[in-house]
């Protein structure tokens, strides 16, 4: 069999598939459930590589893809083609391409710090010219292009496959995740955006969280006082799990599957529940522990609530700003499409209360991992791949930047206000007036949802589903005088670090916190530990 690999690079994972090159059929699937760099969002990579070494990210990145391969049960030096998806930045590092200007917003802090453009077309190269992968001797890595360095090939592949491009509509697509993708198209042009929306849309910084995968929570129901939990099974499709007691966590009634934590739809799915039910009235948890009980043990707490409450607060402050940027009201939002895992697995009409969709939109069109269709596109047909990059040339686009946008900033602090303060709907509204901001309309009674996948990932392949919990990725180094205190291993919050004789330190870096923790370097004595002396290693 002539075998190729395509792998959609995302901020909360990695999905791959092994393919038949001669009949397009697709053999086996992996997933991982984290992103093999520390930290748990695109900015906090972004820092990483920055700050210790692009040559570190990308050995992380590759050591990841590598373990992949051999669970998809495929011989690095028998490849033929290998081909990427995903945002620039996950691009960039895992082929070693220089990301400092995807750092800095503006013209004058490139020009003062002398930082170059790097070109992102589309390009088909020698996988053996990445370094880690020099016995990929017959290998072709297919790169899909950027519209603009900042908007990356998994933007592309959402406006392709939502149909902006043939459409005239007025209508905004969204790619569920980390780094939240967005784009609206208005008046023949298309506006893009990127909210850092963190991980809780899918399922992490959340206690009892997990990335979309067998054994998770991802849906909820009320019946009558109790809950009924649905959870993903073997083939990622919604199974009847326990019906519990919410306040109590009594097992009503036994389903059919056990779970080991929630997904993020499963969080939003509880979050509108919670509130028609009036068990969670913002910004609190309305039962005597403040926690909502699920099913074997897992929870949901008031902290889940509030960064759950900054997700759902940065995508609606997104779409806000769009709408702003292209001078048009919320209420022209009409039609809306939902991508990434948990725009497959979320409720769309839960989504909607909630304000995930604009709350005016009438169609709402479901359309599964975009990023990994056009990886296997591209693997399939080089012809596409050239064909993108023409389309990623013609589209007239402008890139809003969230990070120095003030309507965004204006926006984002009122969404704050209204899920983690309990500032009152009808006062965010009048607030958003006064900043001449688009106003957020009632939500449409009138919804009709387009389901057009059951799984993000619709077809698995004959040889079915991979999950790798563990990436297998670690950074190391040596503490000289080690005093044997132990307490960057008391202190890491994750679990990540461990440590073993004469000083060495392994960190798991898939667990790892990153930039914004480093709580093992700060409570070192004597600043023994450096983040900067830490090398990558395999298993």
């Amino acid at each position: 069999m002539r075998t190729g690999v395509a792998i959609d690079l995302g901020t909360s994972g990695f999905r791959a598939q092994k393919i038949d090159l001669e009949s397009g059929k697709i053999k086996k699937t992996v997933i991982t459930l984290r992103n093999p760099l520390p930290g748990a969002n695109v900015m906090d990579h972004l820092d990483f590589a920055i700050h210790y070494g692009l040559d570190k990210a990308h050995m992380l990145s590759v050591t990841a893809v590598k373990n992949i391969l051999t669970e998809l049960g495929v011989k690095v030096e028998e490849m033929e083609k290998f081909s990427i998806c995903g945002n620039p930045i996950q691009l960039s590092i895992f082929q070693g391409i220089p990301i400092e200007d995807l750092a800095y917003a503006g013209e004058r802090k490139k020009q003062k710090y002398h930082i170059e453009e790097q070109n992102r077309d589309a390009r088909i190269i020698p996988m053996a010219e990445i370094e880690g992968f020099e016995e990929a001797r017959n290998c072709k890595l297919l790169v899909p292009p950027s519209i603009k360095h900042e908007v990356g090939a998994d933007a592309l592949a959402l406006i392709i496959k939502a149909g902006m491009i043939e459409s005239n509509e007025i209508a905004i697509a969204t790619d569920y995740g980390t780094n939240a993708e967005m784009a609206l198209k208005a008046n023949g042009i298309i506006y893009t955006g990127s909210a850092a929306a963190g991980p809780a849309l899918e399922g992490q910084e959340i206690e009892y969280g997990s990335i979309a995968s067998p054994h998770t929570i991802c849906d909820v129901e009320f019946e009558g006082e109790n809950l009924r939990c649905y959870v993903l099974d073997r083939e990622m499709k919604t199974t009847i799990g326990d019906l519990v007691n919410p306040k109590t966590g009594e097992v009503v009634e036994k389903g059919e599957i056990t779970a080991k934590g929630i997904t993020g739809t499963g969080v939003i799915a509880l979050i509108e529940a919670g509130i028609r039910n009036k068990l969670i009235v913002l910004p609190k948890i309305k039962t005597p522990e403040g926690i909502i009980h699920l099913q074997n043990g897992i929870k949901f707490t008031d902290k889940d609530l509030i960064a759950a409450g900054r997700a759902i607060g940065a995508l609606r402050a997104g779409h806000i700003t769009l709408c702003a940027a292209a001078g048009i009201d919320m209420e022209d939002l009409q039609i809306a499409y939902m991508s990434g895992a948990a725009g497959t697995y979320m409720d769309a009409a839960k989504a909607h209360h909630v304000g995930m969709i604009p709350y005016n939109a009438h169609y709402v069109s479901q359309i599964g991992n975009t990023s990994l269709a056009v990886a296997r596109e591209i693997l399939l047909s080089e012809e596409r791949l050239w064909e993108l990059q023409a389309i990623a040339k013609e589209i007239l686009g402008t890139h809003v930047m969230f990070a120095t946008s003030e309507a965004f900033k204006e926006a984002y602090l009122l969404e704050l206000a209204y899920w983690n303060e309990g500032m009152d709907f009808k006062m965010l509204q009048k607030f958003l007036k006064k900043k001449k901001l688009p106003i957020i309309g009632e939500p449409s009674p009138i919804l009709k949802i387009d389901r057009r996948v059951e799984r993000d990932i619709p077809e698995l392949g004959e040889e079915g589903l991979e999950v790798l919990e563990k990436v297998g990725t670690y950074l190391t180094t040596v503490i000289e005088d080690n005093t044997g205190c132990r307490k960057c291993v008391k202190v890491c919050p994750n679990g990540a670090l461990r440590m073993e004789e004469n000083g060495i330190v392994r960190i798991r870096t898939d667990l790892c916190d990153g930039a914004n923790c480093q709580r093992c370097q700060h409570v070192c004595p004597d600043d023994r530990f450096k983040w900067e002396n830490l090398t990558v290693a395999g298993y």
